[in-house]
């Protein structure tokens, strides 16, 4: 059923506790898992649309590779891809190219939108997706 998941990453809360239902899925279904983290363009002077830690490519990296090693430890073998630009079309834009079955991210990740949670990086992917989406509370 989900031959295919996408599980795009950030430094969030939410992100770590998505990775448990990660696992469940992985296992379950026998997928193969593509985990995603998006280097975003560092915001002009005076804007703060995301933490800098996720504009850093070597924090990103880092945190590619710490994701891939848990989810090993799990007896899971994962494929990374990092990417650079705005997170939910970045994010869409890859469960298009690798033909993702299903994307699971958590409710909220960093950094909001510089329109604000009504408009988070969750909710454009819940609108943008090519695929199905579980949003992990």
């Amino acid at each position: 059923m989900f031959k295919t998941v996408l599980f795009p990453v950030d430094q969030s809360r939410e992100a770590r506790e998505a990775a448990e239902m990660v696992v469940h899925i992985v296992k379950n279904y026998s997928s193969r898992l593509i985990i995603l983290s998006v280097v975003e363009a560092p915001a002009p002077e005076g804007e703060s649309s995301a933490p800098e830690k996720m504009t850093s490519a070597d924090a990103v990296a880092q945190l590619l590779k710490s994701a891939q090693s848990m989810f090993a430890q799990q007896g899971i073998e994962a494929e990374t891809i990092e990417r650079e630009g705005k997170p939910a079309f970045t994010i869409c834009d890859v469960a298009d190219e690798i033909g993702a079955d299903l994307i699971v991210m958590g409710c909220r990740g960093v950094g909001l939108t510089e329109e604000g949670a009504a408009d988070s990086v969750t909710n454009r992917v819940i609108n943008l997706s090519p695929c199905p989406i579980l949003i992990v509370p």
